[in-house]
């Protein structure tokens, strides 16, 4: 039986031993374990992608002092999907989002394929079909919401929170959905996606979403002084063309890219005026992706980044009282450890400075560093350096300038200098820490669906009965009314559903909030709350929807 359903009147033993160990008492819990005051109720969801145990280790070593994080650290998440024991980051989202397991790629939807032991198996027929996320349930309380990531807004966790696809490329689909559900702040990259260009993530629907967002009232920012300087309630930031830039290239570089913990900040500010209370999700997407390049500069740098980020969550829950604040990774990466191959015989041996003191060397990243080499490789020298990796022989410098594998080479060299291990270039399947502060918090070794069941309780809605809401079988429910239905794919980047009875016919779009209404010579359109998705099979529409187009 789950944890996470029961109020806490103190702490469990599991959570007190890892305290203990971590040199904290009980009394910081005794803080917070108040009666729930009324209404309006928060949650603050954040996820540092791609994160185990040994990148916050080895970040806490870095930073010399405690993490934000180790104040709330209150047990850990099982993170496996309906098919595998390792995760990918679309099942992960969806998982934390929805309550539902499901597949490698899959965003909001229901698994095709259902195999992990004591994963609970899906109907043949309800594979690929929506269900309704945290968020969605916020908005239908009337509640504001937003969502951040350091990585493309579209990308595969804040999809999850946000939006329905069968893959989790499907920006097209996942960008429309989110500006079409009236998500009040969002803030992140993945400029590109909104509007048709070249870029490989351009949209191919010939839509400008950008201008959706301005004819919908949205205080449209794309650099760090717009956005603070933002008055507005509606806020959408778009900082990059795709993902924004690690924290210390950010600072190195002193781009207009905001913080992820000044995002968090503003965004809390404005979604905290509205009466009826929040939902936030955050997200520091990028120590996933240095953790995939084995870039340990890279993880230390947006763990660090992200823990920032939750000091400003904890500080308004704190205030506030009634807000619930969770903190977890949605999978591991890479096997990161203090201790490699160089060390297996006289670790005792070793102080911690061995570890960190070349980390510290680095004034990039990975990625910063090797944006600043030159095409024929002739400042690999300098470029080296920036990464930390100095006094290298002239033979490790030509063996650089000669490498195909670049990257790969100059990230072993730093592990290699400062005693940190890798297992994999890939993602790893154990356990991963729960960290959560306030009223109703989860706590204990829960799984990662129980996260967002938790989070549903709190504020107040069912996951299950939000869906059965949100997304009605459109078929179905129309030709159950008399209605002749089909799907018109003559644009297949603009799929629509129509039905039809006599003179009157109803077409709803995909991935938008809107029924177009034709009677005769007259055309009117309506907007409901929620949005029409449409899996490549069927369509599923707001049970509002049905009742607009009476």
């Amino acid at each position: 039986m789950s944890n996470t359903k029961k109020r806490i009147a103190g702490i469990s033993i599991a959570a007190a031993v890892a305290f203990g160990s971590l040199g904290f008492s009980a009394k910081n819990d005794s803080a917070e374990a108040k009666e729930k005051k009324k209404e309006p109720t928060n949650v603050i969801m954040m996820v540092m992608d791609g994160t185990s145990a040994g990148a916050t280790t080895l970040a806490r070593w870095y930073k010399g002092d405690s993490l934000a994080l180790d104040e709330i650290m209150v047990g850990g998440v099982r993170t496996h999907s309906a098919e595998s024991a390792i995760t990918d980051s679309a099942p992960a989202g969806t998982a934390l989002a929805t309550g539902n397991k499901t597949n490698d790629k899959f965003v909001g939807v229901l698994p095709k394929v259902v195999n992990t032991p004591g994963v609970e198996a899906v109907d043949s027929k309800d594979a690929y079909r929506p269900v309704a996320n945290v968020l969605e349930g916020a908005q239908q309380l009337g509640k504001a919401t937003g969502i951040i990531s350091t990585s493309e807004i579209q990308h595969a966790t804040p999809a999850a929170f946000s939006a329905h696809a069968t893959h989790r490329s499907n920006y097209d689909d996942i960008a429309e959905q989110q500006v079409y559900q009236g998500i009040d702040v969002v803030l992140g990259g993945g400029k590109e996606s909104l509007a048709p260009g070249t870029g490989k993530n351009a949209r191919k629907d010939g839509e400008d979403l950008v201008n959706i967002l301005n004819q919908k009232g949205y205080d449209f920012v794309e650099t760090r002084e717009e956005l603070l300087n933002a008055k507005t309630n509606k806020i959408w930031g778009s900082f990059a063309p795709s993902a924004l830039a690690y924290d210390l290239d950010r600072q190195a570089n002193k781009n207009n890219e905001p913080s992820i913990a000044e995002m968090t900040k503003k965004a809390i500010n404005t979604l905290s005026k509205d009466k009826d209370g929040f939902f936030l999700f955050v997200e520091g997407s990028k120590p996933d992706w240095a953790a995939h390049t084995n870039d340990t500069v890279g993880i230390v740098s947006d763990v660090l980044a992200f823990d920032d980020a939750v000091k400003e969550a904890l500080s308004y829950a704190k205030k506030d009282g009634n807000t619930m604040v969770i903190a977890v990774s949605d999978h591991g990466n890479s096997g990161i450890t203090m201790g490699n191959v160089n060390t297996n015989g006289n670790y005792p041996e070793i102080p911690v400075s061995d570890y960190i003191d070349p980390l510290k060397k680095a004034k990039m990243t990975l990625e910063g560093a090797m944006k600043q080499l030159k095409a024929d490789r002739s400042n690999m020298t300098e470029v080296a350096e920036l990464y930390g990796l100095y006094n290298l022989t002239n033979d490790e410098i030509n063996r650089l300038k000669e490498s195909k594998t670049l990257s790969a080479d100059m990230a072993k060299l730093l592990a290699d200098r400062a005693n940190i291990g890798y297992s994999t270039g890939g993602h790893t399947g154990e356990d991963v820490f729960l960290y959560a502060y306030g009223p109703s918090k989860p706590y204990g070794l829960v799984d990662n669906t129980d996260i967002a069941k938790n989070m549903a309780e709190f504020l107040g809605f069912n996951l299950e009965k939000t869906t059965n809401k949100l997304f009605v079988n459109a078929k179905e429910s129309f030709e159950n009314k008399g209605y002749s239905t089909r799907v018109d794919i003559t644009d297949k980047n603009n799929p629509v559903f129509v039905a039809e009875n006599g003179e009157k016919s109803i077409e709803l779009p995909a991935n938008k909030n809107l029924a177009i209404v034709k009677m005769k010579d007259k055309k009117t359109t309506k907007t409901f709350n929620g949005v029409t998705v449409y899996n490549g099979k069927e369509f599923f529409v707001p049970e509002q929807a049905l009742k607009a187009i009476k």
